[in-house]
């Protein structure tokens, strides 16, 4: 009945076609190497300003998994791992087309990534809903600790080291003071400056640390993608043999991302190089990796597809983003406010099931657009870097310019770019700055509450039982945290390949 609702909300006229623009956008950024979806919600985000809560949403949805869609073409046929997620895919993605195999690998790719992204929608139907029996114990305790595990999930489990992490989350913390404390009145941090008398702006912190700076250190890249031979319909239709080999990997690495998009704070980056890992180790042939195995691409896009799906399941259901893409949109629903958490199915029900719906008719529209226009994606990277990078910085300052009509926003995300890409130069994680910013105000509010209803008694949150459970689970993550850490110190090294370090999971 509630996914039916759904499905009504999704395929209106005007909510089907901002899901197909989202998609269309998100295909082609995921296409482009150097942006990604971080650049583009960041980027349009000022656009859904006017809109209503549900198009608007569907959108920025829709940009987030078309752009799972579009890195894989890149990766697969010319060895261009736009975004990190589809590093792994390089791998034996290219060695496939260099046989000829392109196509196949794009079909496989197709039918993984639409199985996964299916099975994750089920996950969400039938998981996010069992948090409704238990929504209404949740008090400002129950919130602030909730909040307390997203800042340290996003801070341990980001890429690098745990205490740059924390030193990110805590930048992003102070970031979320900045302005009008809404309690006392009283001005925070604005030495004097009025334009931030109402805070900075989330426009102008995502575009800086993720758009600009990422320009700024990609900036004299000037390689130019070589030629390559038409990739017709034909080639995409892989034969059943192919099919039955690439099922269990596939299922495998749909496990692995569901497993990991449950988990706040961890990246579709990791979730790939676990899944690519596991087919290593239960092949018969794990030598072979490397030279075309059909495993080599099933098992990792499958895995990021599900976990991009999963990934919603924390962001819409407890308020806990599972990356910065989530936390970016976390903003967008408080933008329009709406409160994310374990209420949201009950006040907000048209948000939620109608996004649900519109899973999977954007995953079909993302099959559609990807067979015929796969030699446009092709083209379209060979777009130079010279034209394709001022291009992105103007509309980025209109997009930061459009919020309030204000120049000053302008000089915030120049700030930020530059902020960005000097901690990006020493290897600092940037995601969990947007994740300090964003959980900062809902942190600060639940904890105050707290501390009210409670006379000053800190103890209250280690009292109440789902308070202490999830104080522990942060202890325990911590713990574990700190012994990889010493572990990896002092221990042998991995013989997995690292996931790159110049772009942020």
């Amino acid at each position: 009945m509630d996914l039916g609702y759904g499905f009504g909300l999704a395929l209106e006229p005007h909510n089907l076609l901002w899901c197909f623009v989202g998609v269309l956008v998100g295909n082609l950024i995921g296409v482009l190497p150097g942006t990604g979806a971080l650049t583009a919600i960041s980027m349009l985000l000022p656009l859904t300003y006017p809109m209503q809560p549900v198009p608007a949403i569907l959108m920025l949805a829709g940009i987030f998994y078309g752009s799972q869609y579009g890195g894989a073409i890149g990766a697969i046929l010319l060895n261009l791992p736009s975004h990190p997620p589809h590093a792994i895919t390089c791998l034996d993605g290219y060695p496939m087309t260099r046989k000829g195999k392109g196509g196949t690998a794009l079909g496989l790719t197709m039918l993984s990534s639409f199985f996964a992204a299916s099975f994750g929608i089920l996950v969400m139907v039938f998981a996010s809903p069992l948090l409704v029996s238990v929504a209404f114990k949740f008090g400002p305790t129950e919130l602030f600790s909730i909040m307390l595990l997203g800042l340290v999930a996003g801070a341990t489990m980001s890429r690098g080291s745990p205490i740059k992490g924390f030193g990110m989350t805590v930048i992003g913390l102070l970031l979320s003071t900045v302005g009008t404390d809404v309690q006392t009145g009283q001005q925070r941090f604005t030495f004097g400056i009025a334009e931030l008398s109402d805070g900075m702006e989330l426009v102008s912190i995502a575009m800086g640390v993720f758009g600009i700076a990422d320009f700024l250190r990609h900036v004299n890249r000037m390689k130019h993608v070589s030629s390559l031979r038409a990739v017709k319909l034909s080639d995409m239709r892989p034969s059943k043999t192919e099919v039955r080999e690439a099922f269990f990997p596939m299922l495998r690495g749909t496990l692995v991302g569901t497993l990991f998009g449950a988990m706040p704070g961890t990246g579709p980056t990791i979730t790939t190089f676990i899944a690519y890992a596991l087919e290593q180790k239960v092949s018969r042939t794990p030598e072979k990796f490397g030279t075309g195995m059909i495993a080599g691409v099933a098992a990792p896009e499958a895995a990021s597809h599900s976990k991009t799906q999963v990934d919603f399941i924390p962001t819409m259901s407890l308020g806990i983003p599972g990356d910065a893409v989530m936390a970016l949109l976390l903003g967008a629903l408080l933008i329009h406010g709406i409160q994310p958490g374990p209420r949201l199915l009950t006040e907000h029900p048209d948000i939620f099931w109608g996004l649900i719906a519109s899973f999977w008719v954007g995953n079909i529209m993302l099959i559609v657009l990807n067979v015929p226009m796969i030699g446009i994606w092709v083209k379209l990277l060979q777009v130079p870097y010279r034209f394709l990078f001022p291009s992105a910085v103007f509309f980025i300052a209109i997009g930061a310019y459009s919020v309030n009509n204000d120049v000053f926003a302008i000089y915030e995300v120049l700030a930020f770019g530059i902020f960005g890409a000097i901690f990006m130069a020493l290897d600092f994680p940037i995601a969990p700055i947007l994740l300090g910013y964003v959980l900062g105000p809902m942190v600060e509010e639940n904890f105050r509450r707290a501390m009210l209803l409670s006379r000053g008694d800190l103890t209250v949150f280690a009292r109440h039982p789902i308070s202490g459970t999830i104080l522990a689970v942060i202890a325990i993550l911590l713990m574990a945290q700190s012994y990889f850490a010493i572990r990896a110190r002092f221990g042998s090294g991995s013989r997995l390949p690292a996931p790159p370090t110049d772009v942020v999971a």
